[in-house]
């Protein structure tokens, strides 16, 4: 029986890099939820043969090995975790009723910035954001390890071969094949923008004063023209500000039926809304996950599943 005080010096050694992992298996995944269990699974694994390591690489190294093991393992057979615009054209009736909500699909899930070290999500903002990580799950798994490994945590090829029990040029190969596709699925802003965290602010402010004040004109000032507004479970989604603009008009009517609370997701501003009810309760209606490209709201992720609410600590109900 390994002693106590091997236990203590283990928690004590790999607890820093706990957040880092979370991190790490989200972009694998897609899923908050399953990233965390995968921490888990990656602490356990690392206890169990804590025994055998020997030093021979740092210990961030030899956990992020394990953890990477552990979410291929989870992803064997696995369909991708996608968003609405990734599964079909934009709708062109924005008027209309939305139709039934599509829960047999497994949804990409937003990231919330409180379960992420800081420092990573600064450093390591691009590789968060919600758009680029619907892009990774267009990846087969063991080609998205790559990239990650990568590109994100700058391994050396030979380090990922030694991982992936392949050689180096195999590993150079799927690195090149990756960064193609990305370059095909993933949105240009999100490869190359940087968003300003003061220039968040102001536009989150904005946002949520014209959903609060129902001053629809307003919002369409916030709008880029190629808005993008999608709406996690329905597979109906919107493409340009006129189209966002009619779908939102056609429900936001009247000031004080929506409370607006600022978060982040992903490296970026978010906020929950909830709608007051004819009761006069405020409930949980979305987390809408904002992407910010030169001072306007360029994309509208709103998931609309109370579940996402416990996620980033929010109340169902506010008083």
């Amino acid at each position: 029986m390994v002693a106590t005080t091997d236990r203590e010096d283990f928690v004590r050694l790999t607890d820093p890099y706990r957040r880092e992992l979370l991190a790490h298996c989200y972009r694998m995944l897609g899923s908050a939820d399953e990233a965390e269990d995968l921490v888990q699974e990656t602490y356990l694994r690392a206890w169990r043969s804590y025994d055998g390591y020997e030093g021979r690489a740092s210990l961030r190294t030899w956990l992020h090995r394990i953890a990477t093991n552990t979410c291929l393992t989870a992803l064997e057979g696995r369909a991708r975790r996608p968003l609405p615009a990734g599964l079909g054209e934009p709708s062109q009736a924005p008027e209309e009723p939305l139709r039934a909500p599509a829960t047999d699909v497994p949804w990409l899930q937003p990231l919330p910035d409180s379960l992420v070290d800081p420092a990573s999500v600064v450093a390591a903002r691009g590789s968060l954001r919600l758009a680029l990580v619907a892009a990774l799950q267009h990846l087969p798994a063991r080609q998205r390890a790559v990239l990650i490994l990568r590109d994100v945590l700058a391994w050396r090829a030979p380090e990922v071969a030694s991982l992936l029990g392949t050689s180096t040029a195999a590993v150079k190969s799927s690195l090149q094949r990756a960064r193609a596709r990305l370059d095909e699925v993933a949105p240009e802003e999100d490869l190359v923008t940087e968003p300003s965290g003061a220039a968040d602010r102001e536009v989150l402010d904005r946002y949520v004063a014209a959903f609060e004040n129902a001053d629809m004109d307003a919002l369409l000032a916030l709008l880029r023209d190629g808005v993008e507004l999608e709406m996690p479970p329905y597979l109906e989604w919107f493409r340009g500000a006129k189209e966002v603009h009619r779908f939102l008009v056609a429900r936001v009517h009247e000031k004080g039926t929506l409370r607006m609370l600022p978060t982040r997701a992903n490296g970026q501003p978010a906020v929950a809304m909830y709608v007051r009810g004819a009761d006069g309760v405020l409930r949980a209606h979305s987390l809408q996950v904002l992407t910010v490209e030169e001072g306007a709201v360029g994309r509208i992720t709103a998931f609309l599943d109370s579940d996402v609410f416990g996620r980033f600590g929010l109340p169902g109900v506010l008083g």
